[in-house]
């Protein structure tokens, strides 16, 4: 790496720029269509007391060059606080030169220094480069979990069923 990445929280004057990563995101992975949140979703549950999640920012030389969006998540099995990556972005500027592992290791930094004891994310099927990126760092595959989801209409009309009960 022939320049130091600098690491920074996010702040409310970068959800553009947040939002604008995770649209290149989507359509690096090929979603682009099921991308739904905006740049205002961000400012409202991002940075407001008790916020929804954090973000961190990589700059390079002044430049951005990429971002992680993390959330704290508890484990019941194991007692214990960890944190969720939900969102990595690194500009292909800037790939392969370990400021998507700087970003992972502020992130967990952050958390460690708040209680955390573990970190988790998901990565899609298809990506197989950063399927690699996180194993090489040592985030492995938990073969033993799977995700399974509900949203959109789906999940109102499932948590509308208990109200309709009463």
């Amino acid at each position: 790496m022939s320049e130091r990445v600098m690491i920074r929280n996010a702040q409310a004057s970068d959800v553009g720029l947040l939002h604008q990563c995770l649209v290149a995101l989507a359509k690096d992975t090929g979603s682009a269509l099921q991308l739904r949140s905006t740049p205002d979703d961000l400012l409202m549950h991002g940075f407001r007391d008790n916020p929804a999640f954090e973000a961190l920012i990589a700059e390079i030389s002044g430049q951005f060059a990429g971002m992680c969006i993390t959330f704290q998540s508890f484990s019941t099995w194991r007692g214990e606080i960890g944190i969720y990556v939900q969102d990595l972005y690194v500009e292909k500027a800037f790939r392969g030169q370990r400021t998507g592992e700087a970003l992972l290791r502020a992130a967990a930094a952050r958390g460690s220094s708040r209680g955390a004891t573990h970190m988790r994310l998901s990565v899609d099927v298809a990506n197989s480069g950063a399927q690699a990126f996180y194993n090489r760092l040592g985030l492995a595959q938990c073969l033993d979990e799977q995700i399974h989801m509900i949203s959109g209409s789906a999940f109102h009309a499932f948590a509308d069923t208990l109200q309709k009960r009463s």
